[in-house]
C-alpha cells in the first residue's frame, strides 16, 4: 500500500457523499490516524460522514480489521480449554459480570472478562470491584494467563496494547457528536473483543431509558452489526436484547452492587440478576461447547462462589473483608398506596452519579460506598411511607442534586395495575 495513493479529503468527500470506502483506503486512514499523519479535524469530518451516510458490512469489518491491526491480539490456545467472553453495552445496577465469569468457569470455560471503568450514570465493573480491599484491575499478560489456566476467570483492566486506534477515536467521538454511529460503536467495542482472542462472545445489548441505546430498533441495528463483525472474524457470536427501563437488581453503585453479586453467588439475590446470568451463562456455556452445563445448579450449590474466592483472592483482594459502607443515608418514601409500575432506570443511574458513586470525567475518583439501594421493583405494592430508596453517600450536601434527579422517577398506579416487563427481549444470532 502506497501512502501516496491515498489523500484523507478525497476520503472524506467519498463518504461525503455517500461512496464506498475501498479495504485499501480504510487501511490506510487507521493506519495514518494512529500514527498522527491524519489530522483529528479531518478525521473528525470522516466520522460525521460516516454517522450521516453508514457503512455497509464490508466496510465495518473491514474497519474492525484495520483497528485490531493497530495494536497486538491476545492468544489464548495454550491454555488447552474453550474461551469465552461477554460484553454488555452498559447500564444501571449491571452487575451482572461479576456473578457471571466465576458461573462459567466453574464448567471449563476460562473467561478472560477485560472490562472498564464507568463514566456519566452508567457503573464501570472495575470501580466496583475496587471496592473489594486490597483487589487489583491491573495485571501483565503473564498474571492474566496464569490465573485463567489456574482459576479459569479473570476480570481486569485490558492493556493499552489492545486496539490503540481505537482509544484514540473514542476520545475524538466523543467530543465531536459523533459517538451515536453504529458502525463506529459496533467496531469499537468489537475491534476490542475480537483483539483479547476470545473464542466465542456473548453481547447483552441493553435497551430502555437507562441504556445507551433508547429505542429498539437501533438497539437491534447495533445487535446484528456486532453479530456480524464478530462472524466475519471467525469468533462465534451471538446478541441478547435486554431491558434497561428499569436498574438491575436492588442496587446501583459500588460496594453495594457487590454485596448483591455475592449474595447472588451465594443463591440468593434478586430475581432478574439471578434470571439474567443464568441466560447469559447458558449461551456463553453453548457458544463454548458446554450446552449442557446446568449453570443455574452450579450457582444453588456454592461452586460459582468457591470460584468467585479464588478468583478475587488472586488479584489481591480478601473475599471476606467488610465492603465500605457510605457515612451518610437519606431515605425516600411512597407518596401513595398503589402498585409500582415505573422505577425509571435513567434516573436512578444519575442519582447514583450524582451521590459519587460514578464520574464525569475519566479522572474523576468515585466513592466505593455512594448508590442507591431500592426497596421494590416494579410490579410491588407499595403503601403510603414506606421506604422506596435509600441514598448513600460520604458527602451528604449531594443529597439535594441526587433528590432532584429521582423527582419524576417513581410512578404508582391504583392496585390492580400491571407493570409489564420481558427482561430478555430477543436472541439475535
Amino acid at each position: 500500500m502506497n501512502p501516496k495513493d491515498f489523500d484523507a479529503v478525497d476520503i472524506i468527500r467519498t463518504k461525503r457523499d455517500g461512496g464506498t470506502l475501498s479495504p485499501e483506503a480504510i487501511d490506510w486512514t487507521i493506519d495514518a490516524y494512529t500514527r498522527g499523519t491524519i489530522a483529528d479535524e479531518q478525521m473528525a469530518a470522516l466520522n460525521m460522514a460516516i454517522l450521516l451516510r453508514g457503512m455497509d458490512r464490508a466496510e465495518i469489518s473491514r474497519w474492525t480489521a484495520a483497528m485490531i491491526a493497530s495494536g497486538e491480539r491476545m492468544d489464548f490456545s495454550s491454555l488447552g480449554k474453550p474461551t469465552a467472553d461477554k460484553h454488555s453495552t452498559g447500564g444501571v445496577g449491571d452487575k451482572i459480570t461479576l456473578p457471571l465469569a466465576p458461573l462459567v468457569a466453574v464448567f471449563g470455560v476460562a473467561v478472560p472478562q477485560l472490562s472498564g471503568r464507568g463514566l456519566g450514570h452508567t457503573g464501570g465493573t472495575l470501580d466496583k470491584l475496587e471496592a473489594i480491599p486490597g483487589w487489583r484491575a491491573e495485571l501483565s499478560n503473564d498474571e492474566l494467563m496464569r490465573q485463567l489456566s489456574d482459576v479459569g476467570a479473570v476480570i481486569c483492566a485490558a492493556g493499552a496494547g489492545l486496539a490503540p486506534a481505537d482509544k484514540k477515536l473514542y476520545a475524538l467521538r466523543d467530543v465531536t457528536g459523533t459517538v451515536e454511529a453504529i458502525p463506529l460503536i459496533a467496531s469499537s467495542i468489537m475491534s476490542k473483543k475480537i483483539a483479547e482472542g476470545t473464542d466465542s462472545l456473548v453481547l447483552d445489548v441493553k435497551v430502555g431509558s437507562g441504556a445507551f441505546m433508547k429505542d429498539e430498533a437501533r438497539a437491534r441495528e447495533l445487535a446484528e452489526t456486532m453479530v456480524a463483525l464478530g462472524t466475519d472474524a471467525g469468533v462465534r457470536t451471538v446478541a441478547l436484547l435486554t431491558d434497561m427501563s428499569t436498574p438491575l437488581g436492588l442496587t446501583a453503585g459500588n460496594a453495594i452492587e457487590v454485596e448483591e453479586s455475592v449474595e447472588v453467588l451465594a443463591g440468593g439475590g434478586p430475581e432478574d440478576v439471578v434470571e439474567l446470568t443464568v441466560r447469559l451463562a447458558e449461551e456463553m456455556l453453548a457458544a463454548a461447547g458446554r450446552p449442557d452445563a446446568d449453570p443455574a445448579a452450579a450457582l444453588k450449590d456454592g461452586r460459582a462462589m468457591d470460584v468467585w474466592r479464588r478468583m478475587i483472592a488472586a488479584q489481591g483482594g480478601d473475599p471476606d473483608a467488610k465492603l465500605p459502607v457510605a457515612k451518610e443515608s437519606e431515605t425516600i418514601y411512597a407518596p401513595a398506596d398503589g402498585v409500582l409500575v415505573e422505577l425509571d432506570a435513567l434516573a436512578v443511574g444519575v442519582a447514583a452519579w450524582r451521590l459519587g458513586a460514578g464520574r464525569a470525567r475519566k479522572e474523576d475518583a468515585v466513592q466505593a460506598g455512594a448508590g442507591v439501594r431500592m426497596h421494590a421493583k416494579p410490579g410491588a405494592t407499595v403503601r403510603a411511607g414506606e421506604p422506596l430508596m435509600t441514598l448513600l453517600t460520604d458527602t451528604p450536601e449531594k443529597f439535594d442534586r441526587a433528590k432532584e434527579a429521582l423527582a419524576d422517577a417513581v410512578t404508582i398506579a391504583p392496585e390492580g395495575s400491571r407493570s409489564g416487563r420481558r427482561l430478555v427481549i430477543d436472541r439475535i444470532a
